[in-house]
């Protein structure tokens, strides 16, 4: 009887079974048609090896272009003259050589011979055409890697300014596109993004501040980019030409309310941020740790203001953070805004101030409406939200008056109109928009002042009418219907201010430890003063008619955000 081994020895096909142990004759097969497949591969690669290197040879701009090379391995990367920005290309010559350093916004080829980019640096665009031939003998192999560079990559490129045959309707410069003579790669971005700029260019329809649902296309089966989306994405979201427009006004409405106290003679001051004590009441101050103890953030400058007054400095002025620690979901509240914010002496009525203010934000509306820099930036934006430019002032026989009303005068327009207001109660938002719309009406202008509000809606500090105690010497600016300032003439009497201090609800001490280097500055003697605080992201955004104040916020914060 055969024994176990040999019965499965005998089972195996005769196929399987070597001689003397070798490789069975199927190994042996699949061994001999993986070498001829690898023998093929190699073959293959040696072949596409020549024919690069063949191309390479052949390749008569290989030097124009591809990744940017350290100036001392190729001098001639280094432009003839000074690099040229993209704004500049807007009253350039024809025939013009220049450098930029832009972002590819978009590349297509349109053949073997001819590709499109589209250079895009800050708010500014221009066509790009690389085109096989010419003076310096444009290869198909530069045309086809041009036309394979990722949006977002940052390239240098010189090259011919010239006039297209037609205006490209496509970019912001029209009236020229550049004819690429070389071009080198800076940066490369990433082939998969994870939102589109050419998506974000399109603004997000707008839902209620309830509301959580967003569409995930448009009307035109476009992606929609949402608010929430864009700010998770920031960096991306904020190259759109819109964006940089809108911020490049916000760093302009700065630059002119420091014009403006400058021309005034007002002293620049730095306000700590950090205080001892939750100064303004306790509600809506945010806590922080402090080595051993507690600090907070400061809900304005104000006290320092005073205190700067009372130095005797007649007139200062500061631009900072401003943080409030409301849980306020709203299209126009913030935890953290920037503030501009000034305070004086008065000499004799408490309406300087107020006129002062009026003048300031005259001065700011005017020079955004009339300045051509500005004028071509908010037309930037109002291709994406439409009615950014179209911001009334009075006419021009009343161009250095703002429109001023009493807080009573506000309260029976409300009730004249059909919107129920009390006579010393404070204005709701909807109450706001409501008597803005009314006054657009019938005044034709979207800034203008409220004055003499109820005394008791208003901080302890602010000083009563003289005569009418239930009002005070304080006033609010409004823009499309919306607050953007609180100000007032603020209490200079040490005793007057430590009894309205006492009388509030709820009770302040004035000499605690959080008020105490507050009051001492009126015991030792202030002179009369009132002033403001203006905040920047509200001018922004009620100026352009944004929907949403985080549209002019570049990082911003709100109760459900603390990044990026």
């Amino acid at each position: 009887m055969a024994s176990q081994g040999e019965q499965e020895v005998s089972l195996r096909p005769k196929e399987e079974q070597g001689d003397a142990g070798g490789p069975s004759k199927s190994a042996q097969k699949k061994a001999a048609k993986e070498k001829e497949k690898a023998e093929k591969a190699a073959k293959r690669q040696e072949l596409e090896r020549a024919q690069k290197e063949q191309a390479d040879a052949n390749d008569t701009s290989k030097h124009l272009y591809g990744s940017m090379p350290s100036s001392s391995e190729s001098p001639a990367i280094l432009p003839k003259h000074k690099f040229t920005e993209l704004a500049e290309l807007y009253d350039a010559k024809e025939d013009q050589e220049v450098t930029v350093d832009a972002r590819i916004h978009n590349a297509r080829v349109q053949s073997a011979k001819l590709a499109f980019l589209v250079l895009r640096e800050e708010a500014h665009t221009i066509q790009a055409v690389i085109a096989e031939g010419g003076a310096n003998k444009i290869s198909r192999q530069m045309v086809k890697w041009c036309g394979g560079i990722s949006s977002e990559s940052i390239v240098r490129a010189t090259g011919l300014v010239k006039q297209p045959k037609e205006p490209v309707t496509s970019t912001s410069i029209s009236n020229f596109e550049l004819h690429i003579e070389s071009i080198y790669m800076i940066s490369e971005a990433a082939q998969m993004l994870p939102v589109q700029v050419k998506d974000c260019m399109r603004a997000p329809p707008m839902t209620d501040e309830d509301s959580k649902e967003e569409p995930a296309t448009d009307s035109q089966g476009l992606p929609v980019v949402s608010l929430n989306a864009r700010l998770n994405n920031r960096i991306l979201d904020g190259r759109t030409a819109a964006n940089q427009a809108i911020f490049q006004l916000q760093s302009g409405i700065s630059n002119l309310f420091m014009e403006f106290m400058t021309q005034n003679r007002f002293t620049w001051i730095n306000s700590s941020k950090l205080a001892g004590a939750a100064t303004e009441g306790g509600s809506g101050v945010f806590e922080i740790k402090y080595f051993d103890s507690k600090a907070y953030l400061t809900q304005s400058p104000q006290f320092f203001k005073q205190m700067a007054i009372a130095m005797d400095m007649k007139r200062v002025c500061e631009i900072g953070p401003v943080f409030r620690a409301e849980n306020s979901n709203t299209h126009r509240h913030l935890t953290e805004f920037t503030g501009l914010d000034f305070e004086m002496v008065i000499k004799n009525d408490y309406h300087e101030v107020l006129s002062f203010g009026e003048q300031l934000m005259l001065y700011i509306i005017r020079n955004l409406q009339e300045r051509s820099e500005f004028k071509r930036l908010t037309k930037v934006v109002d291709q994406v939200f439409p009615g950014a430019g179209d911001f009334r002032l009075p006419s021009t026989d009343q161009a250095n008056e703002a429109l001023r009303l009493t807080f009573a005068e506000a309260v029976k327009l409300l009730n004249d109109n059909g919107a129920k207001a009390g006579e010393y109660d404070d204005l709701s938002t909807a109450q706001e928009k409501i008597l803005g719309r009314i006054i657009r009406e019938k005044y034709d202008t979207d800034f203008y002042s409220i004055d003499k509000f109820p005394s008791a809606i208003r901080p302890f500090y602010t000083m009563p009418d003289a005569s009418n105690p239930k009002v005070s010497n304080s006033y609010d600016f409004f823009m499309r219907g919306q607050e953007i300032m609180s100000g007032a003439q603020r209490i200079h009497d040490y005793k007057q201010l430590c009894e309205r201090m006492r009388a509030n609800d709820p009770p302040l001490d004035p000499l605690s430890e959080g008020f105490r280097h507050y009051t001492d500055a009126f015991k030792y003697g202030c002179a009369p003063h009132g002033g403001g605080g203006l905040g920047l992201n509200r001018i922004l955004q009620f100026y352009l008619g944004l929907p949403d104040i985080r549209f002019a916020t570049l990082f911003p914060r709100d109760p459900g955000r603390l990044a990026p």
